[in-house]
């Protein structure tokens, strides 16, 4: 922790290696859901780099307070869970092939609802959970930053602009990223959904 106050990136490498994975273990048990868990892990990390200087050992562990901040952000995202979907479509953003970019949106749209706080139908379960899982793959084969600018977009309903002051980006870099990230959905979600239309074999 002295390094890590000292600005050592290797500092906060090694606390990540140590203690990352049971954190990304309990989110994913409070949450169901290994996407929302990475995420909760990443955000503690990021608070732990941002505000290493509130830890205080003599109140505490750093593994607790990890846990709090972890166990914090998880609830965050409980509180998240049954949003609306964001006023201004995804699909506005990639002029090309609109039939694509609607199935792009309608599935970002689905996937995110269907943590939601209602009791669905057992078969709507089953499609939603299904549905959750290849949007989480179809994002996960994105890169990075891309798949940021998709998750403060439409997770977290920021407008662009938003998102350029959220990640100090130019507005214009948030504007590329979220095309080519888009592309890359619909390209990845093409096979998902020639293989729904195909049914059993």
């Amino acid at each position: 922790m002295r390094e890590l106050l000292s600005g050592s990136e290797e500092a906060l490498l090694e606390l990540y290696r140590r203690h990352a994975d049971n954190l990304f273990r309990a989110a994913v048990l409070r949450l169901g859901d290994r996407q929302l868990a990475e995420e909760v892990v990443q955000d503690t990390f990021l608070a732990l780099w941002n505000r290493a200087e509130l830890f205080d050992a003599r109140r505490g562990t750093l593994v607790g307070w990890l846990s709090v901040i972890a166990r914090n952000r998880s609830v965050d995202m409980f509180r998240q869970a049954g949003r609306r979907a964001p006023s201004v479509p995804l699909s506005a953003m990639l002029p090309d092939d609109q039939s694509g970019n609607a199935s792009i949106e309608s599935a970002l749209r689905r996937a995110a609802v269907a943590g939601g706080n209602s009791v669905p139908e057992p078969e709507a379960a089953l499609d939603g959970a299904w549905l959750r899982t290849e949007v989480s793959r179809a994002l996960d084969d994105i890169p990075e930053m891309e798949r940021q600018v998709i998750r403060l977009a439409y997770y977290e309903e920021l407008s662009q602009t938003e998102i350029a002051a959220r990640l100090d980006w130019p507005l214009g870099t948030v504007k590329t990223r979220t095309r080519r990230a888009l592309a890359r959905l619909r390209e990845s979600l093409a096979g998902v959904r020639q293989e729904q239309s195909d049914g059993p074999r």
